[in-house]
């Protein structure tokens, strides 16, 4: 029987089925292509990622010293340019890529930095998005006098000098101060401060301070307190500040010099004469000197000084309106090298303490 050519044919169909099926395999060619590139780009990407995040969690440098640093304000780029310009040696395009890819580019703040030893890329973005600039600090000692603590300012290098060429006078009026004098109106202190800062906030944040300690002090006072307004309880607190030299005598020194207050006897206190002094002082006391009468003269006058002494510490102001309960109206150092004083009621065992610790000396 002859073939048939019509299609229908077994031996037909079977090859026709067979050139279908050889269609199929350019498909599964370009698939296993698209695959295997596929997998090859994520290998690539992995390996880019990985390298990226190791180099934003690497210490930018070896360094041990930290590296300060302004940045102003300004674009990213420019933000960029200022770091390299100032030593922090940053990858510019890679920290580009971090910034924006983190979502902070306009989160940068201007501000005064320190890159401490050891930060990353990462940490130095965190910094600059959070703002977290750095601090100088300048430390106001206790008993200082106002000219000490303006010397101390003027010369701090970190602090823009605005006020050195005030007068006392002119000091006062910039920060509002009512008071005649500035001596004594000031809190010694640690301040912080953004480098570059105007000096006239470290005026501002220790009077804030002080008047804050004094008046809370003052509205939980002893009325039975010979003090008729706070600032002559500062007064008192100065002169306890620089009569103190053992810290364990400052609230029985405080006692003496009320009782002197309250029966009206001159507090007879040297630190006030050798602040009336001025720069007459030269490290010692002569007789003449009790004598020449000065308004912060105490051994001429009666009462309280014009105006404290010098700056008033916590434990000071503390101790002046929380005294000791004493009957001593004297005191005298032992000169043993402790600091420690004497403290005596009466004229005759003063002038035998006097004998034993001082004249002998």
């Amino acid at each position: 029987m002859p073939y048939r050519i019509d299609g229908n044919s077994p031996s037909i169909k079977k090859h026709t089925h067979y050139k279908e099926d050889m269609n199929f395999l350019p498909n599964l060619v370009r698939m296993t292509l698209f695959k295997k590139i596929f997998l090859a780009f994520a290998v690539v990407f992995v390996l880019v990622m990985s390298s990226f995040a190791w180099w934003a969690n690497s210490a930018i440098s070896s360094s041990k010293e930290p590296v300060a640093f302004d940045i102003r304000p300004g674009g990213l780029s420019y933000v960029v340019d200022q770091l390299h310009s100032q030593g922090i040696n940053v990858n510019g395009s890679l920290f580009f890529l971090l910034v924006r890819m983190t979502g902070n580019a306009k989160k940068l703040k201007a501000g005064a930095y320190e890159m401490k030893p050891g930060e990353t890329p990462s940490d130095l973005l965190e910094r600059l998005a959070k703002g977290l600039v750095s601090y100088e600090s300048i430390t106001i000692v206790e008993g200082w006098t106002l000219r000490q603590m303006r010397e101390a300012i003027a010369a701090h290098p970190k602090l823009k000098n605005d006020t050195a060429s005030l007068t006392e006078k002119e000091l006062l009026e910039r920060l509002k101060i009512t008071e005649n004098a500035a001596e004594g109106l000031f809190f010694p202190n640690t301040y912080l401060f953004n480098r570059g800062a105007s000096d006239m906030q470290i005026y501002r944040q220790a009077h804030d301070e002080l008047m804050k300690r004094l008046n809370s002090s003052w509205e939980k006072r002893d009325e039975a307190l010979p003090y008729k307004t706070p600032y002559e309880a500062l007064v008192m607190a100065s002169i306890v500040e620089k009569e103190t030299g053992h810290p364990e005598d400052r609230a029985q020194i405080a006692g003496v010099f009320i009782n002197r207050l309250k029966i009206g006897m001159k507090l007879q206190t040297d630190p006030t004469v050798i602040y009336g002094m001025g720069d007459k002082y030269k490290g010692v006391i002569y007789k003449s000197s009790l004598t020449t009468d000065t308004p912060y003269n105490t051994y001429t006058r009666f009462g309280l000084p014009p105006t404290p002494i010098a700056l008033v510490g916590e434990a000071a102001l503390n101790a002046t309106f929380s005294p000791e309960k004493t009957d001593a109206l004297y005191f005298v150092s032992r000169a043993d090298g402790t600091g420690k004083s004497e403290f005596t009621s009466n004229l005759a065992d003063h002038n035998r303490a006097v004998e034993k610790y001082l004249r002998n000396k």
